[in-house]
Parts: structure tokens; C-alpha cells; sequence
């Protein structure tokens, strides 16, 4: 049993500590919710099954994020990336979204068209795109780097990797990921639309259409 998991859920839920650890002393016996929530009241200080199943899925998702947490912290380790620093921010780390940001950057990647740009040497030209921000030539800046005999044969393939490379950048950075996630999360809309013509074939699924406006065949 995990304390420092009983004091966040505890306080996470507005349930005392006893609760919570008796809770998930008798998960740990292979009690059930149910079980937990009609026959051991007298435990859990009378918890209903909400309040049981939110105990259950916290201490799930808790394990689950200290499991990721070691997994990441050994690769870090193998490949000598773990720093003082980082090895902090990881264990801050509160949620899963939030660690994953932090290993963003450092995660093993595949070769990606910002990997290419940068072995055509255009990681400069993207730093000097992002110092010089609005008062820069991006054209100007560009052409030193053109360079045919190293795969760069104009202005346009300079700047498109060095987009590349500046694209990679944002992705991999964890307050831009978390920025972008929050508005998406706030401002975004989903919508499902059937294609005219798959009504019958789709029909299952018809609580989901949006008869509105139908896709295209």
C-alpha cells in the first residue's frame, strides 16, 4: 500500500485517510465494489459505490503513472539523459498527460523530416529564424544554406526543413503541449456526419449522425 497514493487520494475525494486506506486494503484482498460498498461499511466509514469505484480507479490510475514513471526514468538512465533537473520534474509529475510531456523530448525517436533537416546542417537557419522573429529575412537568412552537393538545392528546401525543425521543436516542448491540450479540451468540437449513401449500411450508428449535413459521397 502505497501512503503517499492514500494522502492524494484522501485528498483528491475529501475522504479521510482511513478511509481511503482501509479501501484499498480490502481491494488489495480481492474485495469487489460492490462487496466493499454493501457489507464493509463499517470499514470505509459508510462509502457508497461511487465514492468506492473513484477510490478504486484513483489507485489504478496512480499505480499505472508510478509504473510509466520507473519505465522512463530506466530508459533515461540507460542512454545517460537523466539529470538532476529532469529527474525532479519527472517525479513531480502528477499525471500522466504531464509526464509524458516532460519525456517528450527525450523519448527515442524515428527518423522525421526535421531529423533529415537537421543532418543538411538547417538547424541554425531554424535558430535564426526564431532570434530574429519578426525582423528577420527569412529568404535572406536562407540562402547561405543552399547547398546542392549536400542535398539542399534552394531557398524553398532551406526553409521547409528549417519549418521542419521548428515544427518538431513545439511538439516535443511540454508547456506547448499542455497549452495546446486545455484549448483543444475547451474550444474543440466533435462532430460524426454520415456519408450520403452509407445511411443503411451505417445504421447502428444512426444516434450518432448529424443529419445536418451530411459528408459527400
Amino acid at each position: 500500500m502505497n501512503e503517499a497514493h492514500i494522502l492524494t487520494i484522501s485528498h483528491e475525494l475529501k475522504l479521510s485517510g482511513a478511509q481511503v486506506r482501509a479501501t484499498a486494503k480490502l481491494f488489495g484482498e480481492g474485495a469487489t465494489v460492490p462487496f466493499i460498498a454493501r457489507y464493509r461499511k463499517e470499514a470505509t466509514g459508510s462509502m457508497d459505490e461511487v465514492q468506492v469505484t473513484a477510490v478504486r480507479d484513483r489507485l489504478s490510475q496512480l499505480a499505472d503513472l508510478d509504473h510509466r514513471r520507473e519505465s522512463i526514468i530506466k530508459s533515461l538512465e540507460e542512454r545517460n539523459l537523466l539529470t538532476p533537473e529532469l529527474g525532479q520534474a519527472i517525479a513531480g509529475a502528477e499525471t500522466l498527460h504531464h509526464l509524458e510531456d516532460i519525456y517528450q523530448p527525450f523519448r527515442p525517436k524515428r527518423r522525421t523530416r526535421a531529423t533529415i533537416a537537421k543532418e543538411l546542417g538547417l538547424e541554425p537557419l531554424a535558430d535564426l529564424l526564431v532570434q530574429g522573429q519578426d525582423g528577420v529575412d527569412p529568404v535572406k537568412e536562407a540562402a547561405p544554406f543552399v547547398d546542392p552537393e549536400r542535398g539542399v538545392e534552394d531557398v524553398e528546401q532551406a526553409l521547409a526543413g528549417a519549418r521542419d525543425i521548428l515544427a518538431e521543436r513545439v511538439g516535443d516542448h511540454p508547456e506547448a503541449r499542455s497549452r495546446m491540450r486545455e484549448f483543444y479540451q475547451k474550444h474543440s468540437v466533435l462532430r460524426s456526419r454520415v456519408i450520403s449513401g452509407k445511411e443503411e449500411a451505417g445504421v447502428k450508428y444512426r444516434d450518432y449522425f448529424d443529419w445536418s449535413e451530411p459528408l459527400p459521397k
